[in-house]
Order: structure tokens, then C-alpha cells, then sequence
């Protein structure tokens, strides 16, 4: 099938590469004109045949609305906007009121699989009517992991990126977790091979994942993370995440934690926080702080 593809950063770029690959027909743009097939999203919309589908990959909040506004008045009745950028749900079912107006249809879509996507593949929450869904069904296919999981239709609009706002949650958690125990390793005399330790736990651990694997290939790159700073920034997700607990009324101590340790973080210089710089990078590419 025919994609318009909006936002070629770090995730949108490999993603237009994978369904490529898999012989669907892309045509993106992105500010950056070094990396855009067309000018403008008017020239993404007049290269597509109609019904279109129009894929975004921009920043949450304004950069999102700003694309979103635009869309509804170049597209057609008809056509399809899918929002796999990570917004907030709430704003999905904005989203698909504004456009529904024209007659647009929309899907939120939370994509997980960072710098690594390209080759392994996405995982992808998605949320909408049956029938928009099957109308990106195609690019769903092209983009998740072999296999029999991977993808899922979560619900109705909004249940995608609720999702992926609770998996970012659980990653939190996950995270801070290897992190303490890092610490913990690394403070006491009597371990003097920490990072064997980590590597060790890869194989016959219920502890192993691929949150380990990563932890494992940051300690091989900078064996006591003596490179970077202590700090680690937060993408909102994790916030979003405990607002949703407090508003529904479910207890999150381990997430809700893991949130305000990263906060803490930026007070002094955290060596938990060196190792989650560590896998942020590591699986998504995030920034890190090196030491001076």
C-alpha cells in the first residue's frame, strides 16, 4: 500500500526503511530537508492516492497539533491519520473529534523498539474503529516483530498510547531496579567483577531481559559508566502514567519511584542514574551527559 510518513527522526527514518523493505510504497517529509522525499506535508498529500493514510512520527504536544490541524484541512473525507508519536491519550480523542469532523478517520499507535526497530522490528499498541485499523493493517504487519505477538488492537481510540504510557511505566521500574542493584555491586569490596556478574544473569535467570542484555553491552562500551554523569531525564510518559494511577485510584509504588528517582537525579550526581543514562541510550538513543 501507499504511507505518508510525517517526522524521519531517529524512529520515523528506520520505520519508512522497514516498510520499504517489506515492498510498501513511503512517501515522507520532515523539516529537514536532507531527509525528505517531498517539501511539504502539501506535497506528501498530493503524491498520495486516494483513500489516504497518513502517518505522523513528531513530538508530542504542539509539534503533534500543529500537524494534526494541518492534515484535517488537506486531507479528504475518507482518509486516515495515524498519531504514532508519543501522545497522550487524551489527546487522541481530540484528535479523532477534529477530525472527524472532516470526515478523517484516526488511530493511535504507540510504537516500542527504539534504535533497534529497523532490524527486530516494532512493537505496536494501536487504537480506533475496526475498520480504520484494517485500512493500516498492512503497515502494522510490515513494522512488528516475526512472530506471533508484537502487535496488538488495544481498544477504542486512545488505547494505544495508554498502553505504551503504562509499558514506558513498567520500563521505568524495570530499569531503576538494575540500576539499584548496579550500585549496591559495584559499592562492596568483596564483588570485584560486577559487570561478569550482569553478564552472568543473561543466561538461566528469571531476572534476564533484554533490559539486561542492554545493561550488559553499556558496561562492556564504559565498564563502571565512569563516562557518564549521573543524570537522566524523563519523557513524560512516567508522569502521565502516575496521574492516570492517581485518577483511578491504583496503588504504583514501584513505577511512582522509579519516577522520582530520576527527579532526584538532578540534584547530585546519581551512579544509579549512570547506569538508566545508560539504557536510555542504549535501546532508544536518548542523549546522555558525559562527565567533563
Amino acid at each position: 500500500m501507499e504511507l505518508g510518513l510525517v517526522g524521519l527522526g531517529k524512529m520515523g527514518g528506520n520505520m519508512r526503511e522497514r516498510i520499504r523493505r517489506a515492498g510498501h510504497t513511503v512517501i515522507g517529509y520532515d523539516r529537514n530537508p536532507d531527509l525528505a522525499d517531498v517539501d511539504s506535508l502539501k506535497g506528501l498529500v498530493d503524491r498520495l492516492q486516494g483513500p489516504r493514510v497518513v502517518w505522523v512520527m513528531v513530538p508530542a504536544g504542539a509539534a503533534t497539533q500543529s500537524t494534526v490541524d494541518e492534515l484535517a484541512e488537506l486531507l479528504s473525507p475518507g482518509d486516515l491519520v495515524v498519531d504514532g508519536g508519543n501522545s497522550r491519550w487524551t489527546d487522541d480523542e481530540k484528535h479523532a473529534e477534529q477530525l472527524a469532523a472532516k470526515g478523517i478517520g484516526f488511530v493511535d499507535c504507540g510504537v516500542s523498539g527504539g534504535v533497534w526497530g529497523l532490524e527486530n522490528g516494532y512493537a505496536l499498541m494501536y487504537g480506533g474503529d475496526k475498520e480504520n485499523v484494517a485500512k493500516v493493517q498492512p503497515i502494522f504487519d510490515a513494522l512488528k516483530p516475526e512472530g506471533e505477538f508484537g502487535s496488538v488492537h488495544a481498544g477504542k481510540v486512545g488505547a494505544g498510547h495508554f498502553a505504551k504510557m503504562v509499558h514506558n511505566g513498567i520500563e521505568y521500574a524495570m530499569m531503576q531496579a538494575y540500576a539499584e542493584g548496579w550500585e549496591l555491586l559495584e559499592k562492596v569490596d568483596s564483588v570485584e567483577n560486577v559487570r561478569e556478574v550482569f553478564r552472568s544473569w543473561q543466561e538461566g535467570t528469571v531476572i534476564r531481559s533484554w533490559l539486561l542484555d542492554l545493561a550488559v553491552n553499556a558496561l562492556d562500551e564504559d565498564e563502571h559508566l565512569a563516562k557518564l554523569r549521573g543524570y537522566a531525564s524523563d519523557s513524560g510518559e512516567g508522569r502521565w502514567t502516575v496521574e492516570a494511577a492517581i485518577d483511578n485510584a491504583v496503588p504504583l509504588p514501584a513505577i511512582t519511584a522509579s519516577l522520582f528517582a530520576r527527579f532526584a537525579s538532578r540534584q547530585d550526581d546519581s551512579p544509579q542514574m549512570k547506569m538508566i543514562a545508560a539504557l536510555r541510550n542504549q535501546f532508544g538513543g536518548h542523549a546522555v551527559e558525559n562527565t567533563k
